[in-house]
């Protein structure tokens, strides 16, 4: 397709150049040899009579014009992809769809294996891609390569629409062979005893509860870190050591393995996971259909947290 002089078909080898900033990165996104894209970096730099990409250092960068047409080419490609997949009808037991979800792997358990077997019984052609957080979700979700980010309330963007899912609170969670701790802790204990703690990102940045309790003041002996939330219970066997767990994953680990679950030593703020997504999907039937079920789902987990995997125990 043309519009004047322009190539269309040539806006998405120009989306992945101005992200990537590679020729390389853009070829592997597009599924094309090398040559192809390079053909058609030199299509657009003819086209507008600009470098669009230059060679700094060992680095490509942008020019001016490459910079001011990045926002304004993902948005014409966010709107066609949009109009192209939304239908006036969805029909969820014939649809045919991916959806991308970031989530931590808390998430992943207390909810969407749940949902994971409601799409097998109600729309067998939907899947799903569940990847987990990492520092370029917000930049995704900007870009809308992303369906769906559910995280803590305390990071969602303003600019794009959000609902929340549902409350949660911390326990701590014990060895049941901890001969320091009895049925209760105390705040003295908390504080004294060896923590496990998960940390996320390159910077290791503290999750919610870690990052609320430094905010207050409170102090942790942290002995061993992990990057994930399911290994913390794990941890915690045949030591003395302590981790503060979402308690709906508590509840859970506590049924497999030989666990106490026990009551924080202190009040800590309820922590309300959100779902966000672009709102370029906002008018998608499938889009919405998909909101509806984590939202349907989340509610469930909290009258049954985990209800798929204690099924099985």
């Amino acid at each position: 397709m043309r519009l004047g002089h322009f190539d269309m078909n040539l806006l998405v080898a120009l989306d992945a150049l101005l992200d990537t900033r590679s020729v390389t990165r853009a070829s592997e996104r597009l599924h094309i040899g090398a040559s192809a894209t390079s053909s058609a970096l030199g299509r657009l730099r003819e086209y507008f009579n600009d470098p669009l990409l230059m060679q700094v250092g060992r680095r490509m960068e942008l020019t001016p014009l490459g910079r001011s047409l990045a926002q304004p080419v993902r948005e014409i490609l966010l709107t066609v992809q949009s109009t192209v997949v939304a239908r006036l009808e969805f029909d969820p037991a014939q649809a045919r769809r991916n959806f991308v979800i970031r989530a931590s792997d808390y998430l992943t358990t207390v909810l969407l294996i749940d949902v994971v077997q409601r799409l097998q019984r109600e729309a067998p052609g939907i899947t799903l891609h569940i990847a987990n957080m990492a520092d370029d979700v917000p930049e995704r979700l900007d870009r809308g390569e992303v369906d769906f980010v559910i995280y803590p309330s305390v990071s969602v963007n303003p600019d794009h629409p959000s609902q929340a899912l549902f409350e949660e609170t911390f326990s701590c969670v014990v060895w049941e062979g901890n001969p320091l701790v009895g049925e209760t802790l105390t705040p003295q204990q908390y504080a004294e005893l060896g923590h496990v703690a998960a940390t996320f990102g390159d910077s290791r940045s503290a999750s919610f509860e870690g990052f609320v309790m430094a905010n207050r003041g409170i102090s942790r002996t942290i002995e061993v870190t992990t990057t994930n939330f399911n290994t913390l219970p794990q941890l915690v066997i045949g030591t003395t050591r302590i981790a503060t767990v979402h308690t709906r994953l508590a509840k859970i680990y506590a049924h497999f393995l030989p666990l106490r679950v026990l009551p924080l030593p202190m009040e800590l703020p309820r922590l309300v996971e959100v779902m966000q997504w672009h709102a370029i999907n906002n008018g998608d039937p499938a889009h919405a259909w998909m909101r509806r079920v984590l939202q349907e789902q989340a509610q469930a987990s909290a009258d049954a947290p985990g209800a798929a995997l204690l099924q099985r125990g």
